[in-house]
């Protein structure tokens, strides 16, 4: 029987769940660069001005893998955004999709793609459920961090190519039900 939703990233069953959330957390590389970063996690890592030392709150779910692993589609949609969010500690590449979920409509940030992952996903592109949207980016294009892709949903049409990626603690219930939680379409990552 094939899954309702394709994965985003075809992890290995071993890739490491990280946790960010304690005071040693740091930003080493794991032991093996397929790893996952949880949804709903208050992390200790962002320090950087973009952040302004509040916003701590995760609301994607992180899929790492080496340089140039591929990002799929999770279902059909549309490409409604995309562009380079340069910021330290930013995106970095960026795109946005719309799709219809149960009749309803939901969109999709990927974040810290290869710029040419940008370039690819013009916007009113269409594409199908498990197509290749773009690759994971290295440090130099993703906003500084190691590669990975921040998935992250949205109940909301953003206006443009970018969404909270981590919101402050006050900020947390209201953005749970802006942004739910990604293995609604991922599955159990973790």
């Amino acid at each position: 029987m094939t899954p309702r939703f394709h994965p985003v990233v075809l992890l290995p069953p071993w890739a490491e769940v990280l946790d960010l959330s304690t005071p040693d957390a740091s930003l080493a590389p794991p032991e093996t660069p397929w790893a996952i970063g949880r949804y709903d996690e208050d992390r200790t890592i962002y320090t950087q001005a973009l952040f302004a030392g509040a916003r701590t709150v995760h609301m994607g779910i992180d899929l790492g893998g080496p340089v140039g692993t591929a990002v799929h589609a999770f279902t059909d949609g549309v490409v409604l955004h995309s562009g380079i969010n340069a910021t330290d500690g930013d995106y970095g590449g960026t795109v946005v999709t719309e799709h219809e979920v149960d009749g309803t409509p939901l969109w999709a940030l990927h974040g810290h793609l290869s710029h040419a992952s940008v370039a690819r996903c013009t916007p009113g592109r269409r594409f199908l459920r498990g197509e290749v949207l773009g690759w994971l980016g290295d440090e130099d294009e993703n906003g500084g961090w190691p590669p990975h892709v921040h998935f992250q949903l949205s109940r909301e049409r953003p206006a443009t190519h970018d969404m909270p990626g981590a919101v402050s603690p006050a900020e947390r219930a209201a953005a749970r039900l802006r942004y739910p939680d990604p293995r609604m379409v991922l599955g159990p990552v973790y």
